[in-house]
């Protein structure tokens, strides 16, 4: 399983094109040469960026859900919106594309930032905002998704 690290401040040129830092290209160096998915997050208004085997993975999961339930139908259309791949150029650009750096506000200044096995893709401002706010609810948040006792295995110490 990929586990990245890393949160980096990067500028997009006047294509919206990103240069990749190199220690997160480092780390995506095993899985660079398959591509990658780009999509819209659904809970932020920023950009997610699976390494192919992820997005396969995922999809797995996506595929068995019911499509003549309306719901999950729903679902998939909406999660699967604006879906693109990319790939890192020569160079170790990442072209992020138009209509998904508009969904994110993404102008010139942005944040690259490592979610585990994906990498989340902000404009620098709204990265900051949603640091700043989620600052005061992060211990009970915390407490809430890891502080249960009863599994000491899921726990954080």
């Amino acid at each position: 399983m990929l586990n990245l690290i890393g949160t980096y401040e990067c500028k997009a040129d006047v294509k919206g094109r990103v240069m990749v830092p190199s220690a997160l290209k480092k780390q995506l160096a095993p899985v660079s040469n398959n591509g990658f998915v780009i999509k819209r997050a659904v809970f932020q208004p920023c950009l997610e960026l699976y390494p192919m085997d992820e997005w396969q993975a995922l999809m797995e999961k996506v595929s068995g859900l019911n499509r003549f339930n309306r719901k999950n139908n729903d679902f998939i259309r909406r999660f699967t919106a604006g879906v693109k791949t990319v790939e890192l150029d020569a160079t170790g650009r990442l072209n992020i594309p138009k209509d998904l750096a508009s969904f994110a506000g993404i102008d010139k200044e942005l944040v690259i930032s490592s979610a585990i096995n994906i990498v989340e893709i902000w404009d620098k401002q709204k990265y900051e905002q949603a640091i700043d706010d989620a600052a005061d609810d992060f211990a009970d948040l915390a407490e809430e998704v890891m502080g249960d006792a009863s599994n000491a295995d899921h726990g954080i110490s």
